[in-house]
């Protein structure tokens, strides 16, 4: 049987190169266009919502502990990381079928935009390491030092999640009909 401090060091392991792999796999997918498939035009205002009820799901699991549901936290939780990796899916899936669309606002709303859209991207790639930590701390019941993360985790996986529903309602009139 594993010691805990050897499946804290799998854990991190796994978690280490998971956060590496993900973001440079999408990198490359980004760049790759399946050729003679329709475009997957209706994905953008469904992972839009997916990320509307991850940033819904994430207040519902802090209110859940607040209020000592610790089972139903646990629930919502594995929740929100199920629905960011179908997110992930289906973003993949809509950038390889679809040329990148590009924001046409002008004047102020453009940079304001650009903020936005940039600190999500950088953001959603802090995010997968913090919120594997933060899980794998609850799986090996060492609550205290889940709770600490969790305060760091929370608000950025909530502003990710909200700057994607955001970044989808700014940019979608631009997308092509």
């Amino acid at each position: 049987m594993k010691s805990e401090a050897q499946k804290e060091k799998n854990f991190n392991r796994i978690i280490t190169v998971v956060s590496i792999v993900v973001p440079i796999v999408v990198a490359l997918l980004f760049r790759v266009k399946i050729p003679d498939i329709e475009r997957l035009g209706f994905l953008p205002p469904i992972y839009a919502s997916i990320n509307g009820l991850t940033a819904i799901l994430l207040v519902f699991a802090v209110l859940a502990i607040k209020n000592g549901k610790r089972q139903l936290h646990q629930n919502i939780m594995t929740s929100c990381i199920v629905l960011s990796l179908l997110f992930l899916v289906m973003y993949i899936g809509y950038h390889m079928t679809s040329d990148s669309t590009s924001y046409g606002g002008e004047g102020l709303m453009r940079y304001v935009y650009y903020f936005i859209l940039i600190s999500h991207i950088i953001l959603s790639i802090a995010i997968i390491p913090l919120v594997l930590k933060t899980y794998a701390r609850a799986y090996l019941k060492k609550f205290e030092a889940h709770r600490k993360l969790a305060k760091i985790t929370f608000p950025i996986w909530l502003y990710v999640a909200i700057t994607g529903v955001v970044v989808y309602i700014m940019i979608s009139p631009y997308y092509p009909n």
